[in-house]
């Protein structure tokens, strides 16, 4: 019989799948930790049902002392919750951020090459996720949090809590590994969880992590919808030769900022930052005769005769 924290995970997956059009072949992220291993087990249950084949991935990302067997326990694991295949793949952590930053895109690149790999971010990752976003001042983009859907990824257990995934492995008779890492005071994302949140909870009487993934939720319906309106608008300013600065002074700054960005993005501005996009505008809401506006990349937008262009500039900047 199933208890009520596995009945939720699976449930979760059975939502999470009924809005897709799923491939033959699911593919769950498996660490060893609760929230993976119940996705594991979710999903093995769930997509079986439904046709699907289920193979579990292992990352070993080989930065802690017995990394390689720690993989294979989390493979055997999964194997043994019902997943009909379990990989281990060895990550090459390098590149530029801190440890934490590094390992995650390591991760990602390792995972990558499926199309549809399941994560198992809950929504107490949501909600870390949200708090990081308002703490960086990074936008709505930001503070919306993750994408239940953001192919090849999807995250079935956004709204359940890590309570829940806990006691799903508790149910089904599974010792979840847990992560040192997840104990260092010194990653950000751990003193979110274990100093912040536990203070919010407690000031605001409960419920902070729900809130803020209810948040995340209603700026990605905000998002999409105005995503699809500077959509139309990038399409009747756009041309070969840049933007139509009169299509865009008719249009709302959150509306014209959009479109700017979607095109700066388009013509290989890389790093892109809000003072970035901002000074851009200004070509459009302020402009006195200015000159162009320096771009990560060496690249340069400027505006002449009506129209917005970028264009590339010489490495060396002369003083």
């Amino acid at each position: 019989m199933t208890g009520p924290a596995v009945a939720a995970v699976r449930r979760a997956v059975r939502a999470f799948l009924e809005g897709l059009d799923a491939p033959p072949e699911l593919c769950v992220a498996v660490s060893g930790g609760a929230d993976s291993l119940a996705l594991a087990e979710a999903a093995a249950h769930v997509g079986h049902r439904r046709g699907h084949a289920v193979r579990a991935l292992v990352v070993d990302h080989g930065l802690q002392e017995g990394s390689a067997k720690i993989a294979r326990d989390a493979a055997a694991a999964a194997k043994a919750l019902g997943v009909d295949e379990a990989e281990v793949r060895r990550a090459d952590v390098t590149g530029p951020g801190g440890p934490e930053a590094a390992a995650r895109k390591a991760r990602y690149r390792t995972l990558a090459g499926h199309d549809l790999v399941l994560l198992g971010h809950t929504l107490d990752d949501q909600a870390e996720t949200v708090l990081l976003g308002l703490g960086r001042g990074s936008g709505p983009r930001s503070v919306a949090g993750m994408r239940p859907h953001d192919p090849p990824w999807g995250r079935p257990l956004l709204a359940v809590p890590r309570a829940t995934t806990r006691a799903a492995c508790a149910e089904l008779g599974v010792e979840p590994w847990e992560d040192p890492h997840n104990a260092e005071p010194r990653f950000t994302r751990v003193r979110l969880r274990t100093e912040v949140l536990p203070l919010l909870e407690d000031v605001l009487s409960g419920g902070v992590a729900a809130a803020l993934a209810r948040t995340a939720a209603q700026l990605r319906e905000d998002n999409e919808a105005l995503d699809t309106m500077a959509d139309m608008i990038f399409t009747r300013a756009g041309g070969s030769d840049g933007l139509d600065v009169g299509v865009l002074e008719a249009e709302p700054a959150a509306l014209r900022r959009r479109v700017l960005r979607r095109w700066l993005l388009q013509s290989g501005v890389r790093e892109l930052t809000d003072a970035h996009l901002r000074a851009v505008d200004g070509l459009v809401a302020r402009w006195r005769g200015q000159g162009g506006v320096w771009l990560p990349g060496n690249l340069e937008a400027s505006r002449c005769r009506g129209r917005l262009s970028v264009t590339s500039q010489p490495t060396t900047r002369g003083e």
